[in-house]
């Protein structure tokens, strides 16, 4: 059973009988009501407050804390707090406490503490914090870290716990956690050096048969950071794998999982016959899966919702407890760095070169002396305006904490790479009335992807070459590179210093890999320089050192036959940004 988001935040609980066969460990007398409550994708989202565009903001672990406290007081101990991976990244206040004040409890703990958590699973931004930071921030949990398909090189055996067992008032409650085994596919490797990532559906059965056997558990759930989008695979192990997980290892009463930020529930049919409940309540804390299990000596039910948290009442008290972090928090991102001439905002960088993305650029070939760079926007709609320029601006033009490479790559893998990034941004216009961009209207593609048939973060764009764009040519054959930036000719079988970001260098995209045609396993060999900081670190560092910044689009590329994309990118943006004066 499929369910539309406007079907799952309207419905009501959905109930689903569990068969009875597994109950030989349940010592419960009477009837036993257990509730279970997951967020996942957090990303930094503690407060209702976003540090980035400093402004309040719906949702957060401040709205979960004061729903679950008002659900302890009915169900105590019998309430199971859980999070399912990517907390470490996406909001200042996060990155903070992982890389400045090192020195006390990292903020991403004190939450999860404060407020109870029992379990976390790893998340793969997790793990792109870098083992001095998770490894501390895991050493500080008050609850366990789980990744049962996570292994240590060294003793092949696992490097969190695959699980945990909860014994409420006589019912026990096993909990298997997984991440996504892409972890390699989109991280230098010195991230996660010492982990091996297993194939994620077969570790959910090695687990669970475990589980079974050695526990006899009530329930088990699953605590997952694997999506159902994502098809393609690492080291031949399938990047999304939860549906395949429901569907071919029986046994899990609810998989409570997150990774692809898109709300979910449905119902899967198991290889035995039994049905599997998969939900997922998005990111940023705006809504929180809840289940309610009722357990008896002969029967159980489960019952799942996605709650909307986005407008529940904030916990004051949580607020009051963590008012200092979040005063030297807003103290920190409104810290002066130098100033820009002009505005800036990503919605230009959709209809050819913008400001924003070009700064990017600038700074990416200023660092690494590269011929060419490649660069995408990283937040889908942000603005940075004219004035000063405080860090709160730099977490705007650069909201993860990826290094900057240089890659090796021909003239030929380099329009390679261009074809595939525009295959998946631009339509094959036929027609003035075509659009210009790849969009996807329905209502699970523009909740996920705002609108584009493609995430914007995978749209490169480049710089140092100069090109067009033909959006009236079939998909492989769109690109004509007309010369380097300073007008020498452009050479297929020249090779470049290429500039990237980390996510891309290890192969984040498919860029290097679905586009120029590299194995996974020669991108290692073909970084020939990486950073020492962050790009957001540079981007300070070059604000600092210019003083009052001038930016301005390159023009180094355009769309063409222009007749046609000028008044296509209008209708596209019109629908893209409808309420833009």
């Amino acid at each position: 059973m499929k369910l539309s988001i406007a079907n799952i935040m309207a419905a009501a609980f959905m109930s689903l009988a569990v068969s009875t066969a597994t109950y030989a460990g349940n010592k419960a007398r009477g009837t036993v009501k257990i509730r279970m409550i997951e967020t996942t994708d957090v990303h930094g989202r503690f407060f209702p407050y976003d540090f980035i565009r400093q402004q309040p903001v719906g949702g957060s672990l401040a709205r979960v804390s004061s729903y679950v406290d008002s659900l302890r007081t009915i169900y105590g101990d019998r309430l199971l707090l859980m999070d399912a991976g990517d907390v470490l990244q996406g909001q200042p206040m996060v990155t903070y406490y992982n890389y400045v004040r090192t020195d006390t409890e990292n903020i991403a703990s004190s939450v999860s503490n404060y407020m109870r958590y029992d379990v976390h699973t790893m998340g793969n931004h997790d793990v792109e914090t870098g083992h001095a930071v998770y490894d501390k921030w895991v050493k500080e949990l008050d609850c366990p870290m789980l990744g049962a398909n996570i292994t240590n090189t060294a003793t092949s055996q696992p490097y969190y716990k695959p699980y945990v067992v909860f014994n409420r008032d006589g019912v026990k409650i096993a909990v298997i956690g997984l991440i996504t085994p892409g972890v390699p596919s989109w991280l230098s490797e010195t991230l996660w050096s010492g982990m091996h990532f297993e194939d994620a559906v077969e570790s959910a059965q090695k687990w669970i048969d475990i589980v079974k056997k050695n526990e006899r558990p009530d329930i088990i759930v699953g605590l997952f950071h694997t999506g159902i989008h994502d098809h393609s695979k690492t080291n031949g192990n399938l990047n999304d794998a939860t549906i395949e997980i429901a569907r071919r290892v029986p046994g899990f009463d609810v998989i409570f999982y997150g990774h692809d930020h898109a709300v979910h529930y449905e119902e899967v049919k198991s290889s035995d016959g039994s049905t599997t409940i998969i939900v997922n309540p998005a990111n940023n804390a705006m809504n929180v899966a809840d289940a309610e299990f009722v357990v008896d000596k002969k029967s159980k039910k489960v019952s799942v919702n996605i709650v909307d948290i986005s407008q529940k009442k904030v916990d004051e008290a949580y607020m009051k407890a963590f008012a200092n972090q979040i005063d030297e928090v807003k103290r920190y991102v409104n810290t002066e760095v130098g100033s820009f001439v002009s505005s800036m905002t990503s919605r230009d960088c959709y209809f050819g070169n913008s400001s924003l993305v070009d700064f990017i650029h600038d700074v990416m070939l200023s660092v690494s002396h590269a011929d060419v760079s490649f660069a995408s926007p990283l937040s889908f709609d942000v603005t940075v305006k004219a004035g000063a320029a405080t860090l709160s601006d730099m977490y705007k033009l650069y909201s993860y904490e990826n290094e900057l490479c240089v890659v090796d790559l021909t003239g030929k893998e380099i329009k390679s790479y261009l074809e595939n990034s525009y295959e998946r941004w631009t339509n094959t216009m036929t027609s003035p009335d075509d659009h210009l961009l790849r969009l996807n209207t329905g209502d699970a593609g523009r909740d996920k992807f705002f609108g584009l048939a493609t995430p914007f973060y995978n749209l490169d764009s480049a710089a140092g070459i100069n090109y067009i764009v033909d959006v009236t040519k079939p998909a492989g054959q769109r690109i004509t590179i007309t010369s380097m930036a300073d007008g020498t000719p452009f050479d297929e079988s020249h090779h470049y210093r290429v500039a990237v970001n980390s996510y891309r260098a290890a192969g984040g995209g498919g860029l290097l890999t679905n586009g120029a045609g590299i194995e996974k396993a020669q991108l290692e060999s073909r970084i020939v320089w990486r950073g020492d900081h962050t790009l957001r670190d540079y981007i300070i560092e070059y604000v600092r050192t210019k003083g009052n910044v001038d930016v301005a689009p390159h023009s180094n590329w355009r769309f063409v036959p222009s007749e046609w994309t000028d008044a296509a990118a209008k209708r596209d943006r019109a629908l893209l940004f409808p309420n833009e004066q």
